[in-house]
């Protein structure tokens, strides 16, 4: 019989998990205005071990208090940086070393399981209503979709984040050799 487990057995299999990660995953979040989004794309990066969150466009402010009734304190493991434009966060990114795949339904965008994520990879996603603009597509190295086969066209802006995210550290852990999971019981 399955049962829950114990958080030191949590902790142990985090730890497991964390070894096993060697690829860097930044996010840029352009224009996301509603907290509870917001704070759910935070604790989801917490979470995945995002390193870095360039906010741009008019993203709320992480302090808001709605935000942080979904983010649960997960803000304060992330470094959020603030940037004016949409072009400085892809620079910054760039220079960091990332390369930036911009989540967007949008012309010569790949399947998200086709998708360039090995490497250090920076995340873009946008608006709730209106996507990513128009500089971030250009400006990003590659876009991705996530196909969708029901009879709604579009994701929730953090639950579009949370499938990107986990299909890149996904990618990685897959790679890993078969066997290589810890002993839960």
């Amino acid at each position: 019989m399955s049962t829950q487990l114990r958080p030191t057995d949590v902790k142990r299999l985090n730890r497991h998990w964390r070894r096993r990660t060697e690829g860097r995953i930044a996010l840029i979040v352009e224009s996301v205005t509603q907290p509870f989004n917001l704070g759910s794309i935070l604790r989801t990066s917490a979470t995945f071990g995002v390193e870095t969150l360039w906010l741009t466009g008019n993203t709320i402010d992480p302090a808001h208090p709605q935000v942080g009734k979904t983010a649960l304190g997960t803000d304060q493991k992330l470094r959020l940086q603030r940037v004016r434009t949409t072009a400085d966060a892809i620079k910054a990114a760039h220079d960091d070393g990332y390369r930036v795949v911009a989540v967007e339904l949008a012309t010569d965008a790949a399947p998200l399981h086709d998708a360039p994520l090995e490497g250090d990879i920076c995340l873009a996603v946008g608006a709730e209503d209106h996507g990513c603009s128009p500089a971030l597509l250009n400006g990003a190295d590659a876009l991705a979709y996530i196909p969708q086969v029901g009879r709604v066209g579009s994701l929730n802006v953090a639950v579009a984040t949370a499938v990107a995210i986990a299909e890149t550290r996904g990618r990685e852990w897959r790679r890993a050799p078969a066997g290589d999971t810890p002993d839960l019981g």
